[in-house]
């Protein structure tokens, strides 16, 4: 092999190694639903309480809008650097804005399984809860968990989140048809029906299940390596969006009815209500069984997570964005993006462990995320943007259809994307007014972090556009089933 072939090769990964099912779970393991079930959907029940099915329902139909953008690129160009490229289609200047504020999701979100594992094992067992620091132990075995599968192989990876997956949803949508059929004439239409008084409760119900979807469009940046990546990753790309409204939208009205709507109230202030539910209709076996599948989400997550972030960085140090060279690194055997996913994880953790420690793993873990949301939908609206300037660089004639999917559409959802960080910066303002407890000031802090950290991206899109112009043009160039541009 040539020298120059050979320095190709570090920089290339494996064309080809997966296909459409391997994506969808990609993307679906984001969701996390049996997680959800056990334990986050209480978020959406203290805003909706009774209405927390049809919340989720439109939490689910809004997020469509969000897919409109990456279902779109994904037709032209296949570059593990999914929106962060897509948004240098847009304009290069919007890259390294996409770039910085993933980043700041990529080093907090980590936390919902290398923090969040440990609060729900402490969950199902007060002995353990009281062992101090035995959350370190959970953390690190997380972190060898989530680094070691993906190192030694996308599919190999990606065939444990497939299965599981496919395991996983399946079970929480029998289990919810068999509590829908016992609870018999409990049945009622209620949860899907909108009450005019409470219009707002079902709005914000809704806004925090919208968070609950993020990540189903990380099918993308697995597309270097998914067979036929532009008619696959949009496949993927839908039938990971159904599965997942499917997987949580069933349950949620499972689970609130079984409760009873008229204590619904209680349903949010209870640690464990999906378990509890799940007790009550399927025994002891259901219990456990969705027990188990939460665990397993953590970790599918945590694999899937892993896959998503060290591609990001390993396109965007391929181009020379942000991160140094070395990290475009391609392992010879296991044709994985090894040096990213090592520098990566090695900083997930210590950010997850500082938390840990000052906050404990259960709020420790919830702070990161808050940092986390605001990232990932700035992410979005960047992203949205730049189709929007794609398709108005790309074309002077718009139909209908094309007005509303590339400019009303994504306008659409970059709209909501601001309402949601502008709502949960003024939530945790108010928290610390009236409460102005350590814990609180650091969701306040977290949340305007979130926002600043979105803004320095600005700053290095300036210093790339009057330093670096050359290396800015570079990025996002490449498309594994086209010729770098």
């Amino acid at each position: 092999m040539s020298e120059e072939n050979k320095k190709m090769e570090e920089h290339t990964l494996k064309k080809g190694e997966v296909g459409l099912w391997h994506g969808v779970f990609q993307s679906f393991s984001f969701v996390a639903p049996a997680g959800d079930v056990a334990i986050l959907l209480v978020g959406t029940v203290a805003f909706a309480g009774e209405y927390t099915a049809i919340s989720v329902l439109l939490a689910w139909l809004i997020y469509g809008l969000f897919m409109i953008t990456p279902y779109e690129f994904s037709k032209i160009k296949a570059n593990a650097g999914s929106y962060y490229a897509y948004s240098a289609e847009g304009a290069k200047w919007l890259a390294p804005i996409a770039l910085f504020s993933w980043m700041g999701e990529n080093l907090t979100g980590p936390a919902f399984s290398l923090l969040g594992l440990s609060g729900f094992i402490f969950l199902l067992s007060s002995t353990l809860s009281s062992i101090p620091f035995l959350w370190i132990v959970f953390l690190i075995i997380v972190g060898i968990y989530m680094g070691l599968l993906p190192y030694l192989g996308i599919k190999p990876s990606l065939n444990y989140v497939m299965y599981t997956g496919f395991a996983e949803a399946l079970f929480l949508m029998l289990s919810s048809i068999i509590i829908i059929i016992k609870l018999g004439s409990s049945n009622t239409i209620i949860p899907f029906t909108i009450s005019i008084p409470y219009i707002p409760a079902i709005f914000f119900g809704a806004i925090f299940s919208i968070l609950d979807f993020t990540g189903l469009g990380t099918v993308t940046t697995i597309s270097e390596e998914i067979k036929e990546s532009k008619k696959v990753v949009k496949k993927a790309l839908i039938y990971a969006y159904v599965l997942s409204g499917i997987s949580l939208i069933l349950p949620a009205y499972a689970l609130t009815v079984g409760w009873g709507l008229s204590k619904i109230s209680s349903y949010a202030i209870s640690p464990d209500p999906g378990l509890i539910v799940f007790k009550q209709f399927l025994g002891i076996v259901g219990f456990a069984l969705l027990a188990a599948f939460t665990i397993n989400s953590y970790l599918s997550y945590s694999v899937a997570k892993t896959n998503a972030d060290s591609r990001i960085w390993f396109s965007a140090a391929r181009d020379g964005i942000i991160l140094p060279k070395w990290i475009a690194y391609v392992h010879p055997k296991y044709k994985t993006p090894s040096h990213a996913i090592i520098f990566w994880l090695g900083l997930s953790v210590i950010v997850s462990l500082i938390f840990g420690i000052l906050f404990g793993p259960v709020n420790g873990g919830l702070v990161l995320l808050d940092m986390a949301g605001v990232a990932i939908l700035s992410v979005h609206i960047v992203t949205n943007s730049a189709l929007s300037i794609y398709k108005r660089r790309s074309s002077h004639h718009y139909s209908i259809i094309e007005i509303a999917k590339y400019f009303l559409a994504p306008s659409m959802a970059s709209i909501l994307g601001i309402t949601i960080i502008y709502f949960s910066l003024q939530s945790t303002i108010a928290q610390v007014i009236s409460q102005p407890t350590p814990l609180n000031f650091a969701y306040f802090g977290a949340t305007l972090g979130g926002v600043l950290w979105c803004l320095v991206g600005f700053i290095i899109s300036f210093y790339y556009i009057r330093k670096k112009p050359d290396i800015l043009a570079k990025a996002g160039n490449y498309d594994a089933e086209g010729e770098l541009k």
